[in-house]
């Protein structure tokens, strides 16, 4: 017989991690599965607003996040040639007054360690690639590559752009590529100190097609980031992500800034990968599984909100099915999508038209969001 838990979440990434923690603390028995090998420091930097830090208070971990961020006083926006700033959005103490809680930006291979120890002890297992689902009506049974089985009540994908647990609800089908790369790099202050430039903890610069993100990953501000959004006709490299260089950026940011050549200019490494899609799903949920995050609503990371989605699913979820309790698991699902769906979806399309922020418009309807105290929407109730 298989290993046996209530819930089973498939992805360890922040958004399934955030589920396992929430929904341990509410009582339930929780296994998380994850393909890569070990924990690791991946990724770089992301932006964490004032919506997700009440979630980190309710996971015990707000206070532990925020000492090893950095807090940008604002989010400057500014036209990529001429430098003009084109909105100042207040954060800092703002957003601490307005929101209720921070708005940070961190790396997030050190955000991820921290969600990672609010797991119960035992209950993340790495080295879990699966190969296999099957909802057979009264449980369902994972099967992964290193022969293991496990069998839960209900199982969460959380499992990314390519779910398997999506492409078992709805059939294999890639996602779309959005006709966009993105660029990243992390740079060190002391190499960015030599340039003679000023370089703002939180900045997006603009122009028509394409633009520059960067800030601080840390709060003592050792850390400098930038990602990028740039047209790209075709993703014809292997891998989800290859190098690319600073006569590349160079040639995609003619015409910028001299702040951003610069930056450019103190780049070291710099890599690119495709910015995936997918069309809106017709379902989150079917018999005992359903889907979370990227798996369920993938976007541009364009409103740098992707991950927080995610992390609200989770916190969403963890909610409704408290709500019901796995006894009642179905009207769980039905309420989580109820209440997710909207949201997700806005955001989703604001993130993927890339508008956000660039003038002075008020965040408040995405960062004085607490997933807590919404109101509960019944099935079916109109928003």
């Amino acid at each position: 017989m298989p290993n046996a838990s209530r819930i089973a979440i498939v992805g360890a990434g922040l958004g399934g991690v955030a589920a396992g923690a929430l929904l341990q603390q509410a009582g339930f028995v929780v296994d998380i599965f994850e393909q890569a090998p070990a924990f690791a420091r991946l990724g770089a930097g992301i932006h964490m607003g004032p919506n997700v830090l009440k979630i980190f208070r309710r996971i015990g971990i707000e206070d532990a996040v925020t000492a090893i961020s950095s807090k940008p006083d604002f989010w400057f926006s500014r036209d990529g040639a001429t430098g003009e700033y084109l909105s100042r959005i207040p954060l800092g103490d703002y957003a601490l007054k307005t929101y209720g809680a921070p708005y940070l930006t961190v790396h997030r291979g050190d955000l991820h360690a921290l969600q990672v120890e609010a797991l119960q002890r035992g209950t993340l297992h790495f080295d879990k690639r699966l190969t296999s689902v099957e909802d057979d009506g009264s449980g369902v049974d994972l099967t992964f590559a290193d022969g293991t089985r496990h069998r839960a009540d209900i199982v969460v994908g959380a499992d990314g752009i390519n779910s398997r647990i999506r492409e078992t609800l709805l059939g294999e089908e890639k996602p779309n590529y959005s006709g966009w790369v993105g660029h990243r790099a992390l740079i060190d202050r002391d190499r960015l100190a030599r340039t003679g430039f000023t370089f703002e903890p939180c900045v997006k610069w603009w122009s028509r097609d394409r633009h520059m993100m960067a800030y601080d990953t840390m709060g003592n501000g050792r850390e400098y980031y930038y990602v990028t959004g740039v047209p790209h006709p075709a993703w014809d490299f292997d891998g989800a992500s290859v190098p690319s260089s600073r006569d590349e950026m160079r040639e995609a940011f003619a015409g910028y800034h001299p702040t951003v050549q610069a930056l450019i200019e103190a780049t070291t490494e710099v890599s690119k990968w495709p910015l995936l899609n997918r069309n809106p799903l017709p379902l989150w949920s079917r018999g005992r599984m359903v889907l979370l995050g990227d798996a369920c609503h993938p976007m541009k990371p364009h409103m740098a909100q992707g991950a927080a989605m995610a992390i609200e699913d989770g916190a969403m979820l963890a909610r409704c099915l408290g709500e019901t309790g796995l006894s009642d698991f179905a009207t769980g699902f039905r309420l989580y999508e109820a209440n997710r769906r909207e949201r997700a979806s806005r955001v989703q399309a604001v993130s993927n038209a890339n508008t956000w922020l660039r003038t002075q418009e008020d965040p408040a309807w995405v960062f004085g969001y607490d997933i807590f105290e919404a109101p509960l929407r019944g099935e079916g109730e109109a928003a």
